[in-house]
C-alpha cells in the first residue's frame, strides 16, 4: 500500500475506535434504542435521496439492515448503557471474528483451516479472560456479546451480499434500520432527552465520520488493494477505542484487559487476517 492509503486506513481506525467515546457521551444524554434510531437517521437523510438505488438485491439490504443496525447496534448501546465500558467494548466487539467463522460454517458451509482454528481460540481465550474479570454473568458484557455475534452474523449476510459500493450499502442499511429502532425506543423507552453540544456533537461524529466518511474511505481502499491487505486494519480499532477511553474518559486499563487484547488482536490476525488461500479476501467488513 502507498503511504498516503495506509495513512488513511489508520485514520479510519482511529476515527471508529474514537466512535465509541462518541457513544459513550451520546448515551449519557439519551435512551440507547432512541441514539440508534438518530445516529442511522442522520447517517441515512438525506445521503439516501442522492446514493442512488442500491446495487444489491433488497432483502440483503433488509437483512443486514435488522441484523446489524438493529440488533448489533441495539445490543452495544444498550450493553454500554447498562456500564460496559466504551474501551472494553471496543475490544470485546473483536469477537464477531468468532462468530462470523460459526455462522459460516453453519449458514455457508465454509471450512475453516487449522490455522483459522487455532487463532480463533486464541482469541476465544482472551474474552474469555476478560469475563472472568468482570464476571462472566455481567449483563452489560453479555449484551455486547451479543452484540458481537449479531455482527458475525451480518458478516455472513454482507458477504453474500457482495456490496459493489459499501458508502452507498451502509446508506440505505441505515435507512432500514431507523423506524424499527425508532418505533422499539417509543414502545421500550422513557423518554428521557438532554440536549446539548456534546451530545448533538457525539450523533454528528458517528453520523457523519464514523459512518459515512469512513465507510467511504473504507471501501476506496478495499476497491484500491485486495481485501486481506486492507482488513487487518481494523484491529487496531480496539487499540485506539482504548486510548481514547482511558484519555476522554478516565476509564483505567487493567494489565488484565491488555493481555486479553493481544490474545484477540494476535489471534484474530493469525487466524483470519494473515490466512492463506481464498478465504483471505473473505475477512469480515467492519460495522461501526
Amino acid at each position: 500500500m502507498r503511504p498516503r492509503d495506509i495513512a488513511l486506513a489508520v485514520a479510519v481506525m482511529a476515527a471508529w475506535g474514537v466512535n465509541f467515546v462518541a457513544i459513550d457521551i451520546g448515551l449519557d444524554r439519551m435512551p440507547p434504542l432512541l441514539f440508534g434510531a438518530l445516529r442511522f437517521g442522520l447517517a441515512a437523510v438525506p445521503a439516501v435521496f442522492f446514493v442512488g438505488r442500491p446495487q444489491t438485491p433488497w432483502r440483503w439490504v433488509i437483512a443486514v439492515g435488522f441484523i446489524l443496525g438493529v440488533v448489533k447496534f441495539g445490543l452495544l448501546f444498550a450493553g454500554m448503557a447498562a456500564g460496559m465500558p466504551a474501551g472494553l467494548s471496543s475490544l470485546v466487539l473483536q469477537s464477531q471474528a468468532v462468530f462470523t467463522a460459526v455462522f459460516a460454517i453453519g449458514l455457508l458451509g465454509e471450512r475453516p483451516s487449522v490455522r483459522q482454528w487455532v487463532g480463533l481460540a486464541v482469541a476465544g481465550l482472551g474474552i474469555a479472560l476478560i469475563a472472568l474479570r468482570i464476571g462472566g454473568g455481567n449483563g452489560a458484557f453479555v449484551l455486547v456479546v451479543a452484540a458481537a455475534a449479531a455482527w458475525g452474523l451480518s458478516n455472513v449476510a454482507m458477504r453474500k451480499a457482495a456490496p459493489p459500493d459499501m458508502l452507498r450499502f451502509m446508506v440505505w442499511v441505515s435507512a432500514v434500520a431507523t423506524l424499527p429502532l425508532l418505533g422499539l425506543s417509543l414502545w421500550l423507552e422513557e423518554f428521557s432527552v438532554r440536549v446539548d453540544w456534546a451530545g448533538v456533537g457525539a450523533l454528528v461524529y458517528i453520523a457523519g465520520i464514523s459512518t459515512l466518511a469512513g465507510f467511504a474511505v473504507w471501501g476506496a481502499l478495499i476497491r484500491r488493494y485486495p481485501a486481506a491487505t486492507v482488513a487487518p486494519f481494523s484491529m487496531l480499532v480496539p487499540v485506539f477505542g482504548m486510548g481514547s477511553a482511558a484519555m476522554f474518559l478516565g476509564e483505567p486499563l487493567y494489565a488484565s484487559d491488555l493481555v486479553a487484547g493481544v490474545f484477540i488482536v494476535s489471534g484474530v490476525l493469525y487466524g483470519v487476517g494473515f490466512a492463506h488461500g481464498r478465504r483471505r479476501e473473505s475477512y469480515p467488513v467492519p460495522g461501526r
